[in-house]
């Protein structure tokens, strides 16, 4: 998905506030939970998602949703991260 599409999509949905972040080659985030829905849009390198046990691969297009109060982590790819993220309180 394109930024402006991705952006368009958040606003349609109720996301009214968005956060752009980097991860450093191999960074994880420890487990946490958020007070908030969030949708990430992958800007560049990759990330994986730890969520419900399960784990996910994302590359530069991808998106997926974290609901609120989900436990999850993230780790970042060889060559770090990019993202866009929509929050929705």
């Amino acid at each position: 998905m394109e930024r402006a599409a991705f952006e368009a999509s958040l606003a349609l949905d109720g996301f009214s506030e968005t956060v752009e972040r980097q991860l450093t080659p191999a960074e994880a985030t420890p487990e946490h939970s958020h007070p908030f829905d969030a949708r990430l849009l992958i800007l560049s390198g990759r990330l994986v998602l730890a969520l419900g046990g399960a784990r996910h691969s994302y590359g530069p297009g991808e998106v997926f949703d974290v609901p609120r109060d989900r436990p999850h982590a993230e780790i970042a790819g060889p060559e770090g991260a990019s993202y866009l993220a929509g929050r929705r309180r």
